[in-house]
């Protein structure tokens, strides 16, 4: 009864929006809301040149750049109760220090200076560490016995895979702007890309950054490239990453907080989307009740997941499209005690192909500089929830205490995010018949356009530099 009831009422509110005027006021917040509307029952309505779906690092960024440079007016709707998507912090209650535990590093890119410079936020180049790896198969709580690392030959690796990329400059700027036909090579699996290049050296480091695809080896070569390619190498072969002075990365975010003000719903999810030539109506509901906005533009920074897309009056095009997206499951988080300070412990299968682990798996307890801290990633292919992620942390540090491979004894996990879904992907046979085509193809239609994960590499510096293209074209419709 209590959803018949819901339908209804939203029913009725589309039909309310249905007279709506379609013109925009104005960019004054006062002469964009029609907060008149609830003193007489009905519910406020707000217009915005553009609504965004989604407060994450795209969605804010997109709505301080529209919104401070562009002189356009936008309301974002975030489902959370903060902005900044994956970038996670942790404060330590014993020595009170930040820990980064989602976004770790940026890139050292005009764009992504002039974002931080805005704010007042300092970034420095990312420290060389010197802390050791301990190799630890977790699924046994033992050293591997199969497993022995040479750095010389991974340093040779990389170098050959560099080389390699260099004949796919298509994927160089992190984006899916793809040759038609396809680079075969982009299509093989990656174990198979391995094999032909001879760059299993080089394994162990690809896989600290491209372990969130889930089974790394049978995975379209395309995407551990769009998380370990050109441009990661690049950082690393020139220490050209930076992070923040403050060790803070939500700094960044509660700041544009502050200058989007009332602009940001937070809390508040589109129950349903109407798309049209002249625009879009979103009906939001809101801690506050239901909200109606008119928006002349849609930018949707949100993962097209099920979930999220249900609202929308999906196109044929879109959701043929849409429905072949997959993603894996991914939570990050900090422990407490359990493995030794000073010292990275590595998750290495003992016996999997290339000592590669097999989801689901914890990456590595990495040492945070805080003693008795270490951050994590759990990845699965199937369905997990956190407490299931929480747990099977704790269980594998209880192993690797048992076999005596680490004496440290119980340890706690202080906190732990999903990041669900990451790393969308779709089968190699898709992308050959031009899925990604397809998929770009949809921007600005219906007046609505896409960023996020999906559209380019996931780091949020690409993310940026993609998404001023993507407002570029926004903004050019809106002329």
């Amino acid at each position: 009864m209590v959803r018949l009831l819901q339908a209804l009422l939203i029913g009725a509110l589309l039909q309310t929006t249905l007279a709506l005027p379609k013109e925009n006021k104005g960019h004054g917040d006062d002469d964009n809301n029609d907060n008149h509307g609830n003193h007489k029952g009905h519910p406020e309505i707000i217009r915005r040149d553009v609504c965004i779906i989604g407060g994450g690092a795209t969605g804010t960024y997109a709505a301080v750049r529209l919104s401070q440079d562009m002189g356009k007016s936008v309301i974002v709707v975030e489902k959370t109760g903060r902005l900044g998507g994956h970038v996670d912090t942790y404060t330590d209650p014993v020595t009170h220090l930040p820990v980064d535990y989602g976004v770790l590093v940026y890139q050292n890119l005009p764009h992504v200076l002039s974002f931080f410079a805005r704010f007042n936020i300092p970034l420095v180049p990312l420290p060389a560490t010197q802390v050791p790896n301990l190799n630890i198969d977790f699924t046994t709580g033992k050293p591997p016995t199969s497993f022995s690392p040479d750095p010389a030959a991974s340093a040779t690796a990389l170098q050959t895979l560099a080389g390699v990329l260099q004949q796919y400059p298509e994927i160089a700027s992190g984006t899916y702007n793809l040759t038609n036909p396809v680079n075969a090579d982009l299509l093989l699996p990656f174990g198979d890309f391995v094999a032909k290049y001879h760059i299993q050296a080089a394994l162990p480091m690809i896989w600290m950054f491209a372990n969130g695809v889930g089974d790394m080896l049978k995975t379209p070569s395309i995407y551990i490239f769009q998380n370990f390619g050109l441009i990661q190498l690049n950082n690393l072969f020139t220490g050209g990453y930076r992070i923040t002075a403050r060790h803070n990365n939500s700094e960044l975010y509660s700041a544009a907080a502050a200058l989007l003000g009332g602009n940001v719903l937070y809390n508040s999810v589109a129950v349903d989307i109407k798309r049209n030539n002249t625009g879009a109506r979103i009906v939001v509901q809101t801690p506050g009740g239901v909200k109606i906005i008119v928006a002349k533009k849609l930018l949707i920074t949100a993962p097209p997941t099920n979930d999220n897309l249900k609202p929308l009056d999906l196109t044929d095009a879109e959701e043929h499209v849409f429905k072949q997206f997959t993603g894996a499951n991914y939570f990050t988080g900090v422990l407490r005690s359990g493995v030794p300070d000073n010292t990275n412990v590595v998750n290495v299968g003992n016996n999997t192909a290339l000592n590669i682990p097999l989801p689901p798996f914890v990456d590595q307890f990495s040492f945070t500089g805080i003693p008795g801290l270490h951050s994590f990633h759990v990845v699965s292919t199937s369905p997990m929830s956190a407490p299931q992620a929480s747990a099977k942390v704790v269980q594998e540090v209880a192993r690797m205490n048992a076999q005596g491979s680490v004496k440290v004894g119980p340890s706690t996990v202080e906190t732990i995010t999903s990041h669900t879904p990451v790393r969308m992907q779709v089968p190699g046979t898709a992308i050959k018949n031009g899925f990604y085509l397809d998929l770009y193809a949809l921007q600005g239609k219906q007046n609505t356009f896409w960023t996020g994960h999906a559209w380019a590499m996931d780091e949020s510096s690409i993310l940026w530099a993609f998404t001023e293209g993507v407002m570029a074209q926004l903004v050019a419709t809106l002329a």
